[in-house]
């Protein structure tokens, strides 16, 4: 289950929650290639230059569009004499995601205070991130119950590496998770005497399920369609019963479920 992210212009901004400045720039120049563009399609072409040129600083927009093979193309159609803005919530869903191999590096960094064999259990959008699932931006690598004590105590260091990669160990509790969440965890990688492990991906799933927080209700969005419903739904029976015995948990189940697919949550 790796997302493959498009370079189709209309794919990429259509319906998503964020969009990345620099897949949309890649996008915009593959677009701006193809003969004999509709009015919407240069409208959306114009409209997704001039989100990049207010997100971005001037100079690294400048350098973009300067740099760029369709550069004539490009300035030919921001010229032309369109009605309106047809798209203005491209430049409020603009953001850079979290590029897994930034995640990666941290990690290798971490290891190196590592003395013994340690094992951690990281969740959350990180676990989605890096597989591919996922492409937004996130501050959190989110492990399981806690930060290992080994970890947990090197503060100068962990303040350190937030500053440098942006990045925060933080955890959350197991509890939110499915049951039998740990024997359906998926090695990620060892770096020295750590060892990562990361929430299958349907846990991860499920375990948004029942948040009220729009964030994750976008998550969700996003991640249906690249999970076979059928699992979903015998994990979520399986594996949920004692998680949707609060009324509260329940309710916000049932609506996140009812907004992804149109239907009550199975029973």
């Amino acid at each position: 289950m790796v997302a493959t992210y498009t370079k189709d212009l209309w794919k990429l901004v259509w319906g998503q929650p964020w969009i990345d400045a620099n897949d949309l720039a890649v996008a915009v120049q593959e677009e701006a290639q193809h003969d004999s563009l509709d009015y919407r399609t240069r409208l959306l072409i114009r409209d997704s230059v001039e989100a990049l040129k207010q997100y971005w600083n001037a100079p690294r927009w400048e350098a973009w569009l300067h740099a760029s093979p369709v550069r004539a193309r490009l300035d030919a159609i921001c010229a032309e004499p369109f009605d309106k803005v047809g798209f203005p919530f491209i430049r409020e869903s603009l953001m850079e995601k979290t590029d897994p191999e930034i995640v990666r590096q941290m990690l290798r960094e971490l290891s190196r205070r590592v003395r013994k064999p340690l094992r951690m259990f990281i969740g959350g959008s990180i676990a989605l991130i890096v597989p591919g699932l996922l492409a937004r931006a996130t501050g959190d690598i989110d492990v399981v119950d806690e930060v290992p004590e080994p970890l947990r105590n090197e503060h100068e260091l962990l303040d350190d590496l937030k500053q440098r990669y942006k990045l925060e160990l933080t955890h959350f509790q197991q509890h939110y998770l499915p049951s039998g969440w740990a024997d359906r965890l998926h090695h990620h990688d060892t770096y020295g005497d750590l060892q990562i492990f990361f929430v299958d991906p349907v846990d991860v799933f499920l375990s948004k399920l029942t948040s009220i927080r729009t964030k994750d209700l976008d998550d969700l969005r996003v991640l249906a369609p690249q999970f076979d419903k059928a699992v979903i739904v015998q994990r979520l029976k399986d594996t949920m019963q004692a998680t949707l015995a609060s009324p509260d948990l329940l309710e916000r189940a049932k609506n996140n479920w009812f907004i992804l697919f149109g239907e009550d949550l199975p029973q």
